[in-house]
């Protein structure tokens, strides 16, 4: 019998998998603990990474009568994670560590684990689902059928290999039918709420988390039109995210979002909500999942952040190996360091990281 150790969380989805999976394989489960709650200045923790979520999937394996684990990631998460979210932040980024944690964590060092133990795959709770296809000798990877639950954004970043290592249990599976199946196998998280936050955030608050993290004061400076006109002073250039409104501190007597930041000179750009349209979005440190790196343009669906719907688009690989995307129609606040993710229909292409055109040009 295969043997497949499988990324258990505490939460419903990865349960429901290892569930399925143990029909027929022989399963281990597994929970990463990637930092302690003094590591994000927390007494307590409710994030995917408590204690309380380790005893939840503990309770669960026991359930399943499968072996049970704990590995520690927490010095290769601080590396590849954390330190990279603070510095893209303190940098005038705004990144998605989900996407930095399945590419370090789960789909490397865990995989490097489970293969030192000889395990012939690994497997997670997420929404996405993979086939193996024939004539481009390539692994697909395709959307979740659930599309309120597809996770397959977060996933741009996968290898060949590791799509061939990888299995994806409830990718067929809406969250409904997956709750069922843990009700049906008896599980305790079965009506677990879903986690939000990004698990080392957990209040949401990342200019408090990086200032306590990091020991730096982000310094006030000027609050600017498109004009570099002054309008009022900013509490700290990593308080502001492009397109955000709320929380700015300022009265202009008309809506005032976030077009820009400039890091050097420590400013801050205002405008109206039709300055944050464009149709033209670069990427750089771009990985082709289902497809060889395309050769000419390409018509595409992609998007610029987890929660948007997929635009229509035409794809351009330069030279450099970067991508421009030109959309049918502007899209709101493209944000640097946020992903560029293209598909086919169900099908994921590949993706990259937002940037400046100066640099995704390699100008």
């Amino acid at each position: 019998m295969e043997k497949v150790m499988v990324a258990m969380s505490g939460g419903v989805d990865s349960s429901a998998a290892a569930a399925i999976l143990k029909e027929n394989y022989k399963v281990t489960g597994v929970t990463l603990r990637l930092f302690t709650n003094e590591d994000i200045q927390l007494d307590r923790s409710k994030t995917c990474c408590s204690l309380e979520d380790v005893e939840d999937a503990r309770r669960v394996a026991n359930k399943l009568d499968i072996d049970f684990y704990v590995y520690n990631f927490g010095d290769r998460f601080k590396e590849c994670v954390i330190d990279k979210f603070n510095n893209s932040y303190i940098n005038g980024l705004t990144p998605n560590p989900c996407i930095d944690c399945n590419r370090f964590i789960k789909f490397d060092a865990l995989l490097k684990r489970a293969e030192l133990l000889e395990q012939d795959y690994i497997a997670t709770g997420h929404y996405v689902r993979r086939r193996y296809d024939e004539k481009s000798g390539r692994y697909i990877l395709l959307k979740g059928i659930d599309p309120s639950k597809d996770q397959s954004y977060v996933l741009y970043g996968m290898t060949q290999y590791q799509l061939a290592k990888t299995l994806f249990p409830i990718g067929e599976l809406t969250k409904p039918q997956t709750r069922e199946l843990a009700e049906k196998y008896g599980l305790i998280n079965a009506n677990k709420p879903d986690s939000q936050d990004i698990c080392f955030v957990p209040d949401g608050d990342y200019a408090k988390f990086i200032e306590g993290y990091t020991g730096e004061k982000f310094p006030e400076g000027d609050f600017i039109d498109k004009d570099g006109n002054v309008l009022g002073k900013h509490n700290g250039i990593i308080r502001y995210t492009v397109g955000q409104r709320k929380g700015l501190g300022i009265a202009l007597g008309v809506p005032a979002y976030v077009v820009s930041k400039d890091i050097e000179n420590n400013t801050v750009t205002l405008g109206s909500n039709d300055d944050l349209f464009t149709d033209t979005a670069y990427a750089y440190d771009v990985n082709w999942v289902s497809i060889d790196r395309p050769t000419e343009p390409l018509r595409v669906s992609a998007r610029v952040r987890y929660n948007q719907k997929e635009q229509p688009a035409t794809l351009y690989p330069l030279e450099n190996g970067n991508i421009k995307v030109v959309f049918d129609k502007p899209q709101r606040a493209i944000t640097y360091g946020q992903a560029l993710v293209c598909y086919d229909g169900d099908i994921l292409l590949g993706g990259g990281t937002c940037c400046e055109e100066r640099i995704g040009a390699g100008e």
